[in-house]
């Protein structure tokens, strides 16, 4: 039995994809991290404050009545959206260390003005992707700067959203980096990237130590 770290599966899986030393954003239903490998072993940079982001937009579309899972559906009326609205921007701290973030606030706000009707569907879900995105991109960012990286990679089900894609790849062409992101069938929890980190592992003998 080879005892595997889930969120670095998620990591090595994304190797495939050709990067060789990555900064991962990864974005989950119940995590939200940005890791990396520094000074010999995998290191969690920054880290959402209260829950994770998959989660907090599955509470959204619950609130609006979208079911389970909410994510597929927000970013269906996303697309949909034409008018940004201001929701709070919440990374926490400006220095070097500050790469962590906070969604509860905005799900507060974002129950708010559904409910009083301060926007349609479809501009609040746009607005919430662009807030969080950019919260997501920006911690990534100063983690690539941190590090002296020039890598990105996707991980998670929320990466999943072809709009934070989008934001990832124009972000690291901005500072001329390059961005991952694997397939759909590998970026959501699976099988594959487990028997593959366990694989590594026991070849290489790290497992028994």
């Amino acid at each position: 039995m080879v005892p595997v770290n889930h969120c670095v599966a998620h990591l090595e899986i994304g190797r495939i994809t050709g990067s060789k030393d990555p900064v991962l954003l990864y974005c989950s239903g119940a995590n939200t991290q940005v890791i990396s490998y520094a000074a010999g072993k995998y290191r969690i940079f920054g880290e959402t404050l209260d829950m994770g982001v998959g989660n907090f937009i599955d509470s959204f579309a619950r609130y609006a009545n979208l079911g389970f899972p909410g994510g597929p559906k927000i970013e269906k009326f996303a697309k949909e959206g034409k008018k940004y609205i201001e929701l709070p921007y919440s990374v926490k701290g400006m220095d070097v260390k500050g790469m962590d973030v906070s969604f509860s606030g905005i799900l507060t706000n974002l129950k708010q003005k559904l409910e009083k009707k301060e926007g349609s569907l479809e501009d609040l879900s746009f607005s919430m992707e662009e807030t969080v995105f950019a919260m997501l991109l920006e911690t990534a960012e100063r983690a690539l700067a941190h590090l002296e990286k020039k890598e990105l990679l996707l991980g998670g089900g929320v990466a999943c959203n072809s709009r934070l894609q989008d934001m990832a790849k124009r972000m690291c062409e901005e500072r001329g980096a390059k961005s991952f992101c694997p397939e759909k069938s590998l970026l959501v929890d699976n099988g594959a990237m487990i028997a593959y980190l366990g694989e590594i592992m026991f070849k290489s003998g790290i497992w028994k130590n």
